[in-house]
């Protein structure tokens, strides 16, 4: 692939292109695409006109650039997470129906949760997580439940490179918050991205014991009942579903 004079391939620059919209935003003017990007507009005027003649890119008058319906459709079509939200939505849909709360499912991308399915309803607490969103793992129960259940060298690797931003948390508090998740089984955090919330989740398990996965639920603190909460998320996340028995879901 042919270098920038900034020294970026083209796949550098696709990659940037992409990237440059934001979360929720679904078009650009092609001169603010460009700046995101931290492109030249005539470059990012010629690689939007090429993604979009394979229909990556839409171009609309007036300069209007939005990502294209042959972009989600690839991502879609063959995403490793696909198959995993598409097992995991009976037993997302039995937590939803039982705690008529949130309920959201995360797997782990180097040192964030990343969320790929979430159920609400309406009158249900705020949820922060939101689909294709990510949250550090020390600020969600989600990612908590996920790190906790690594094997120790990844730990130590997370443990190691942790700075928080805010500058209010340390590794070692880190640490304690991992041990005490491996200890219980589950993870819990309260207060922690909405005051007003408490995030419980779980660990999802594949029949070779491997940590894929993490069914959690978001819950208004007046509400939190632990005893209750944690042993709906472990049957769900181990496939047992009341009419028909153990279901593995997993491979």
């Amino acid at each position: 692939m042919a270098n920038s004079a900034s020294g970026d391939s083209v796949v550098d620059r696709v990659v940037r292109v992409i990237e440059a919209f934001p979360e929720g935003v679904t078009s650009l003017q092609l001169s603010e695409l460009a700046d995101r990007a931290g492109l030249p507009l005539s470059s990012t005027h010629r690689l939007v006109r090429q993604l979009a003649g394979h229909g990556l890119l839409d171009s609309g008058a007036g300069g209007t650039v939005r990502l294209g319906l042959r972009l989600w459709e690839l991502v879609n079509r063959n995403s490793p997470t696909l198959a995993l939200r598409q097992a995991a939505m009976p037993f997302m849909e039995d937590i939803q129906q039982v705690l008529n709360q949130n309920v959201n499912l995360a797997v782990l991308d180097g040192w964030e949760a990343l969320f790929v399915e979430r159920l609400s309803r309406r009158g249900s607490v705020a949820n922060r997580a939101r689909i294709a969103g990510r949250m550090p793992v020390h600020i969600s129960s989600a990612g908590l439940a996920l790190m906790s259940h690594q094997p120790r060298e990844l730990q130590t690797e997370y443990l190691k490179q942790f700075q928080d931003p805010a500058g209010k948390v340390t590794a070692d508090v880190v640490r304690h918050l991992l041990a005490e998740s491996a200890q219980q089984g589950y993870a819990q955090l309260a207060g922690v991205v909405d005051p007003d919330t408490w995030g419980i989740a779980v660990p999802v398990i594949n029949t070779k014991r491997r940590t894929v996965a993490a069914l959690g639920v978001v819950v208004p603190l007046a509400e939190m009942r632990l005893q209750a909460l944690v042993p709906a998320l472990q049957t769900a996340a181990r496939g047992d579903r009341a009419p028909a028995g153990r279901v593995s879901w997993l491979p």
